[in-house]
């Protein structure tokens, strides 16, 4: 993709963010709920990092989010996620599968599953429903560009057919936006972090040498809002990786901060994203030991039932 079709699409981007007249509202029988995405990070490398797990599972709980959703629940069974998820205050959980990288969902209202999905995506979706809205919980492909955009054609057919256009996609999407994309044209240093180093894997994060993308905007199209948008400093809304890498993986303080991207996200359909009040990526002290991504929340005003 060149700069100029790059521009483009951002072009018509927020021109589509601006006709929809994206601003929060609320009316007098809605009420907030607050959603949240982590990914935790092989799920506390497999249960054997008790501490790692005990101090996330206190910070989730400082943040009492209504609804949940949680990728690399490595090791983990619904038992074990029901014991976390009580501490927080959720009495309801959902768990894609117990082998591989998990994705889950938790609430603090009934859950009702309305589909799992293992093959063909990379990690899985879960998809589920609660508070009257229909969440998808995402885990795309970390190596390949073209598998993730057909990850994102599979989800985006899923989420036209709900009915009431109630929904949210959340996650982990390994993607980048075209929204950022003007920034991520300028960072030689994280296009030199995803390019190949021989020729011999068929993945590549890359397409055609240059950053990708379309599963962000296939998503995008859904259509589906990045609550984001118009509410936090993009730049400063990076989701990966933390510092708790350093000394991992040849990372360094110094490849950490240019490494920064936007990788995690909440996209809400647009009658939800217009309920959107406020948005926090919590990339500050309290988390950067906690997980190698950082946590994302936003709160909606939704209608009270």
């Amino acid at each position: 993709m060149t700069r100029r079709n790059t521009q483009v699409i951002v072009s018509i981007l927020s021109t589509f963010v601006v006709a929809l007249g994206f601003t929060s509202i609320q009316d007098d029988a809605s009420v907030p709920i607050k959603v949240m995405t982590y990914n935790i990070w092989n799920g506390f490398d497999w249960g054997k990092d008790a501490t790692r797990r005990a101090a996330c599972v206190q910070w989730i709980k400082s943040q009492q989010p209504d609804v949940l959703a949680l990728q690399e629940l490595c090791g983990y069974t619904e038992p074990m996620l029901k014991e976390d998820a009580k501490k927080w205050g959720h009495d309801y959980v959902k768990l894609l599968k117990t082998k591989g990288y998990p994705t889950g969902l938790t609430s603090n209202q009934p859950i009702e599953l309305k589909e799992k999905v293992v093959k063909p995506f990379w990690h899985g979706l879960l998809h589920c429903k609660t508070y009257g809205i229909d969440f998808f919980v995402v885990h795309f492909s970390p190596a390949d560009c073209e598998f993730r955009l057909r990850e994102a054609q599979l989800v985006t057919e899923r989420v036209r057919a709900i009915p009431n256009n109630q929904y949210i996609i959340l996650g982990d999407f390994n993607s980048h936006s075209p929204i950022d994309a003007r920034r991520m044209e300028q960072n030689e240093h994280l296009k030199k972090k995803y390019t190949p180093k021989d020729n011999k894997s068929k993945y590549s994060n890359l397409r055609l040498g240059e950053f990708d993308y379309s599963a962000m905007a296939q998503m995008l199209a859904t259509p589906a809002i990045d609550v984001c948008l118009d509410r936090i400093d993009l730049k400063q809304g990076f989701t990966f990786p933390a510092p708790v890498l350093i000394g991992k993986y040849n990372h360094t303080a110094k490849t950490i901060k240019q490494n920064r991207e936007r990788i995690d996200y909440i996209l809400a359909s647009p009658s939800l994203a217009r309920r959107c009040e406020e948005v926090k990526v919590f990339n500050q002290k309290a988390t950067q030991g906690l997980s190698d991504h950082f946590p994302m929340m936003a709160t909606f005003q939704v209608a009270e039932k």
